[in-house]
């Protein structure tokens, strides 16, 4: 009896790990365009 109580809470935890897992993945909130700014070709870098 406590062997299937194990496995069933093992199995459960699993699932909700695998659920909080998948959720926690993506962007939060809208996407946005790229600026203009980021478009600026060629970029000046500093010189060491």
């Amino acid at each position: 009896m406590t062997t299937t109580l194990l496995k069933r809470g093992t199995i459960a935890a699993l699932a909700i790990m695998l659920g909080l897992s998948v959720a926690a993945c993506g962007k939060k909130g809208p996407l946005e365009p790229p600026t203009e700014k980021g478009n600026e070709f060629p970029r000046d870098y500093p010189s060491r």
